[in-house]
This record gives structure tokens, C-alpha cells and sequence, in this order.
């Protein structure tokens, strides 16, 4: 693992930038594995305002999202859709069609797994965005997980439905459920970008960077991966360094 530390979120977020940036002048039909949440948002920023300095096309480029509540509509504001529409796609130049995110509403949802399992082995993930939960989850991949899953339904952890209950009204209004991206699935990609900010991430990078590997802390299935890239600010090393 390569590891660039930060004074801040605002500087992780421009880093990161920078580095897919780059990926994207080098090969202008890459394929971007993408997440959702407080973390990445800066990043999304950042993307945007290159695009409106500097003209960058994501014209080629194909995203790929993590994963989607089950049972909200794409519509609902607190949906990954929605939120993927608000903060990158309805900015850059990137084709609708281009843009795959799981259907949370899909009537046959272990079929709706396997079609989008099936869209990342056709499309390839060249670089997967990732954040860490405080319980060490990647994606909705909750600890337990096996490292050989694929895309599948997951029951969200009580404790990740409470750290996402400051997007809803109330914890009762986060869903109990989603699809996701396996770990399996995550690790097919060529290269993994893994985001980390502030203290409250502090202690699951730290057990991430111990190298221990487990099936109860999912992230730690990185250490299997041979092209991961950590941007993570001071705070969130405070316990490592």
C-alpha cells in the first residue's frame, strides 16, 4: 500500500482529484469505480471545478457506483442516484448511458446482482474510489463479509445506519438494506483509490494500517490487492503516526 498523508480534507480531496485526473489524460476511456458520501464529496468538487477551469472531457469515461439503498426510488434525494446526479454527473459531460449505479427497486433483486456483476467483469474497473467505515466496512460490506463475495444484497449494520442517519429525518428513514459491489467484486479493479478523514476514521485506519487481515474488518482485504493508493489527512493517521 502507498500511503500520501495530508494536512486536511480539502487537500485529500484535491490530491485525489489530481490523481484520477491524471488516469484520465493518460487513458481518456477509463472506467471509474465511484462512491458516495461526505468523504468523496470534495473530490467530486474538485473534479468539477477542473472541468470548468481547465474543459476537462469525461466525455469516454465510464463510472461504475459501489452500491444502492433497496427500496428508494432513484428519484429520493437520499438515493445514490440522486446524490451521484447532484454532486458529478449533472456537471461533467459524462453520457447518462455511461453511468451504472445498482436498481435498489429492481423486482428480481438477486438478478439485478448478478446483471451488474456482470457489468463490471464487460466494463473492467481501472480505478476504484473507496472510503472506510468506522467498522472497517468497504462499499456496504459489512464486517463478516466474505472476501469472496460478489455483488449481492447486504443488511446494513446498525452502527452504519446510524452514522447515515444525518441524511434522513431519522434513523427509522435509513433503509435496512442494499445491493453492493462485493469485496470479490472491488478487488477485480486494476487499482484502488481509499479516502480517509478526520478523527472519527482514525481508529479503523489504524487497524487497517496494522496490516492484520480478517473477514471481520473488510477492508482489510486490501492488503491482498497489489495497486492500492491511500490519501488519508492528519487526522484520520493520528493513531498510526
Amino acid at each position: 500500500m502507498k500511503i500520501i498523508q495530508v494536512p486536511d480534507y480539502e487537500e485529500m480531496s484535491k490530491r485525489a482529484a489530481e490523481f484520477l485526473l491524471k488516469k484520465i489524460k493518460q487513458n481518456p476511456i477509463l472506467t471509474l469505480g465511484l462512491a458516495t458520501g461526505s468523504t468523496p464529496k470534495g473530490l467530486y468538487e474538485q473534479l468539477i471545478l477542473d472541468r470548468r477551469k481547465h474543459g476537462t472531457s469525461f466525455q469516454h469515461v465510464t463510472t461504475i457506483n459501489l452500491d444502492e439503498y433497496i427500496g428508494l426510488p432513484a428519484s429520493n434525494p437520499n438515493s445514490y442516484h440522486s446524490f451521484m446526479t447532484e454532486n458529478l454527473f449533472r456537471h461533467l459531460d459524462i453520457p447518462l448511458s455511461n453511468s451504472y449505479l445498482p436498481n435498489g427497486e429492481a423486482a428480481d433483486l438477486q438478478k439485478e446482482c448478478a446483471r451488474y456483476e456482470s457489468i463490471i467483469d464487460e466494463k473492467g474497473i481501472d480505478v476504484q474510489v473507496l472510503g472506510i467505515g468506522q467498522n472497517g466496512h468497504i462499499g456496504f460490506n459489512e464486517p463478516g463479509t466474505s472476501f469472496n463475495q460478489t455483488t449481492h444484497i447486504t443488511t446494513l449494520a446498525h452502527s452504519t445506519r446510524q452514522v447515515n442517519a444525518r441524511f434522513f429525518h431519522s434513523i427509522e428513514d435509513v433503509p435496512k438494506q442494499a445491493i453492493t459491489m462485493g469485496i470479490a467484486s472491488i478487488m477485480k479493479s486494476s487499482e484502488i483509490l481509499l479516502l480517509a478523514s478526520g478523527t472519527k476514521k482514525a481508529a479503523a485506519v489504524h487497524q487497517l494500517l496494522s496490516g492484520e487481515i480478517s473477514e471481520d474488518f473488510p477492508a482489510s482485504a486490501l492488503h491482498h490487492h497489489p495497486h492500492v493508493t491511500i490519501i488519508a489527512d492528519d487526522e484520520a493517521l493520528s493513531i498510526f503516526t
